[in-house]
């Protein structure tokens, strides 16, 4: 059995790893936009974040008073799915808990991903669903990164590439401390109402734009031809990339990283999300490729 699933409507293909029901190609007419996954970088292409997004306080979360270990950005990007359906242009992915999983994450759960391609589009629907008898806490997001430069100019500063986001947004972002935990101080960005500029000297760590006014934002080059991250009920973005790495990543996220200093329940942190027993929770996203 391959360990890829492949996905095609048209000139528009995808495949997806069972581990982790990652994206690993998304070509458009025969060019590549997903990152290579190059681990002299960045050893990722499109990772799924699941039960947790973000650092864990001490590397770990806590429920019912107990102490459970939790790797950032939690354990679905390296856990395998099992296919659950597919056709020509869509594939249905599902993880569900184990034995395994309820050392880390002591819940019933069940995440399906089914991807859909279209013309220039790769899209997920996101479906969380608590067979338990108790409130399920997660976090779910999405964190694709791009080749920079992908359609002509340069990776430098005035190299003509710019994030675009749908509504203006505010100019300054939380810090990001030891261990990827969030502070309570903020850093001030060239960000012109809706236009970031990039730099690669901008990113010493991730820029994260908690409950952003946008649903959508555009990866642009100076062609004009864009990149375009569009969500459903996704409240925070975020854009990262290292210096040195040819690479940028457009993310959504349901919850984030804990605040420096957190100490409580993993049901009480900030922003993770409660999902009754027998509930179920959607929640959509949509790569767009539009050339110049």
């Amino acid at each position: 059995m391959s360990d890829t699933v492949e996905i095609r409507h048209r000139d528009t293909t995808a495949r997806l790893a069972l581990h982790g029901a990652e994206p690993v190609s998304w070509r458009v007419g025969g060019t590549e936009y997903l990152w290579e996954g190059d681990p002299a970088h960045w050893n990722r292409h499109a990772p799924w974040l699941f039960p947790v997004v973000g650092a864990s306080a001490g590397g770990a979360v806590t429920v019912a008073g107990r102490a459970y270990p939790m790797a950032q950005h939690g354990f679905a990007r390296d856990s395998l799915f099992a296919v659950v359906a597919q056709a020509g242009d869509q594939v249905t992915l599902r993880l569900a808990d184990t034995p395994a999983s309820r050392t880390s994450y002591p819940f019933a759960f069940r995440l399906d991903i089914t991807a859909t391609v279209r013309d220039g589009a790769l899209s997920f629907a996101c479906e969380i669903h608590n067979p338990g008898a108790d409130p399920l806490p997660y976090g779910l997001g999405f964190h694709p990164a791009f080749p920079w430069p992908f359609a002509g100019g340069e990776r430098a500063a005035g190299g003509g590439y710019a994030v675009r986001f749908a509504h203006p947004e505010r100019p300054a972002v939380p810090e990001v401390g030891v261990g990827g935990l969030l502070v309570r101080s903020e850093r001030t960005l060239p960000l012109a109402g809706d236009t970031l500029p990039l730099d690669p000297a901008m990113f010493t760590e991730a820029l994260v734009f908690l409950d952003a006014r946008s649903r959508a934002m555009r990866f642009t080059a100076p062609s004009g031809a864009a990149i375009a991250l569009e969500v459903e009920d996704f409240p925070h973005l975020a854009v990262w990339t290292k210096p040195t790495a040819p690479f940028l990543s457009l993310e959504c996220w349901t919850g984030h990283a804990d605040w420096m200093g957190f100490s409580g329940e993993l049901a009480a942190r900030d922003s993770q999300r409660l999902l009754a027993p027998g509930a179920s929770a959607r929640h959509g996203v949509t790569l767009r490729f539009s050339p110049a």
